[in-house]
């Protein structure tokens, strides 16, 4: 294989025939920084357009719409007690105002501009490899095509048949593995079989072990948090937790930048209580797509971790029914009256984005929360992906009316319970670490020595987090080098 350099001339050159510019954390951090001459092109330009500028709008500050929109500020919405049934504020941040429509295009950004600016990617002879149990390969394809790369996507089966459909439409090579949202093991032997077929014609994006997913979310997604706190906050308030269900872990690396904020906040990551390997070490099969499981990832600082709770699908589906079918939403706004502008942006909050409320909102009960408390979490992605599942839940149990409308709301939102929740003491949270041995040291050959650092060494997570400055200014440097920037200056 060519040498660092030999592969960063091939990049540059790619980039400056596919006229490319690679944005900083800080201008995605705060898009004022973005020269105001790429604002102006962007204003011609769709939101999931396949066009190499729309990478400066992986941030949460993209004006809300689908077409030329700039920026403001951080997309979110507050949801209210009558919605919620806790006095604690909910503030969900949105990702639909994201490039194909999921905060993904953040997370995949970091793990492969980190290899095209240091010249360990080729993206003239090989391929990105986006494992993924749904919206991280689809961010993946998508920041790959923008980035001049060709991408492979490896997803289950028994993903939505949206998600299959836009991969198509991005040319990506696709690969369906056995089983649904739990079947993790699957996908990575798929990678190792790729591995061994096509050997370094192939580079594995593993968003549950590359650190840049949540280094985006720690650079990006926290202080898109704490923005949005302080314009709300009264002089009694407190930011006092955030809610998200573990996933890759990648989202949760918010937590890290707000825990040296706001050091007394509660962090609580939450799992199917179908699968609940954090909460008892157990196993099997779900519904609420885009969280993976029945592992720990490797990225996950399960130190910063205060609490896990369950969060059952059945209850979970049913809200989603009860957001998105007429009769649901004009039971929330004719019989409680909430504002059919906010209903309507319920549809924001796809399946896994539900889990995400529902674990906001035990969180808050479990604490007896009151209205001085503001909790946050994250709306990942939002219906778009998910019309087949509507579909099929109404033709398994017939169209909503308004008595069962009535039920899912008091049953399994006002119902909502903080059962099933470990509050972690220093052995849970070591209990919870040490399952990261069965897969990243017995099957991914990770090494026990940096396991043990991540548990024993305070340096560790601090010095990862850290890097993002270092790789802003391999980012200036190569653009410098591919000289595109002239152009907008």
């Amino acid at each position: 294989m060519s040498n660092p350099e030999e592969i960063l001339q091939n990049t540059i050159q790619r980039c400056r025939e596919r006229h490319i510019i690679i944005p900083t954390y800080k201008q995605m951090r705060n898009p004022e920084l973005i020269p105001e001459k790429i604002k102006e092109k962007l204003k011609r330009i769709g939101l999931w357009d396949l066009n190499s500028l729309n990478l400066f709008r992986i941030t949460w500050k993209n004006e809300p719409v689908e077409f030329g929109g700039g920026f403001g500020k951080v997309n979110y919405i507050e949801l209210p007690k009558a919605l919620t049934g806790v006095d604690a504020r909910i503030i969900m941040l949105i990702g639909k105002y994201f490039p194909t429509g999921a905060h993904k295009v953040g997370a995949t950004f970091g793990p492969l501009v980190e290899k095209l600016v240091s010249g360990r990617f080729d993206p003239t002879r090989q391929k990105a490899l986006w494992p993924s149990t749904g919206n991280y390969c689809r961010g993946g394809a998508y920041d790959s095509y923008l980035l001049g790369c060709e991408s492979i996507a490896v997803l289950p089966e028994g993903m939505s048949k949206e998600r299959f459909d836009w991969l198509k439409k991005v040319g990506a090579e696709i690969f369906a593995t056995p089983g649904s949202e739990s079947n993790v093991k699957e996908i990575y032997d798929k990678v190792k079989e790729l591995k061994a077929e096509r050997g370094d014609e192939i580079v594995n994006l593993n968003q549950f072990e590359e650190i840049g997913n949540s280094l985006w979310h720690y650079a990006v997604t926290g202080p898109a948090m704490e923005e949005v706190y302080n314009s709300v906050k009264s002089p009694e308030s407190r930011l006092s937790g955030v809610f998200l269900t573990q996933g890759s872990a990648g989202t949760l690396g918010c937590t890290d930048y707000l825990r040296e904020k706001y050091p007394l906040m509660k962090v609580c990551a939450g799992e199917a209580l179908q699968c609940p390997t954090l909460l008892y070490n157990g196993y099997g099969a779900h519904r609420i797509e885009g969280i993976g499981d029945k592992h720990v990832p490797w990225i996950h600082n399960i130190k910063n971790m205060d609490l896990v709770a369950g969060i059952d699908d059945r209850p979970n589906i049913q809200i989603m029914r009860l957001f998105n079918e007429p009769v649901g939403k004009d039971f929330l706004t004719d019989e409680l009256g909430l504002d059919p502008e906010l209903v309507k942006k319920l549809r924001y909050l796809g399946i896994s984005s539900i889990a995400n409320l529902m674990g906001t909102i035990k969180l808050a009960k479990y604490f007896e929360m009151n209205e001085h408390d503001t909790l946050f979490t994250v709306a990942t992605d939002s219906m778009e992906m998910y019309q087949s599942r509507l579909i099929e839940e109404k033709e398994r149990h017939g169209k909503l009316n308004t008595q069962k409308a009535e039920v899912i709301f008091q049953r399994d939102l006002m119902g909502l319970k903080n059962d099933h929740m470990i509050e972690m003491m220093y052995y849970e949270k070591r209990r919870m670490h040490n399952l990261k041995y069965f897969t990243w040291i017995e099957q991914q050959g990770k090494t026990v020595e940096e396991l043990n650092a991540q548990w024993y060494d305070d340096n560790y997570w601090k010095s990862q987090f850290a890097k993002a400055d270092e790789w802003d200014e391999k980012i200036m440097e190569f653009n410098e080098r591919t000289g595109l920037l002239k152009e907008y200056e």
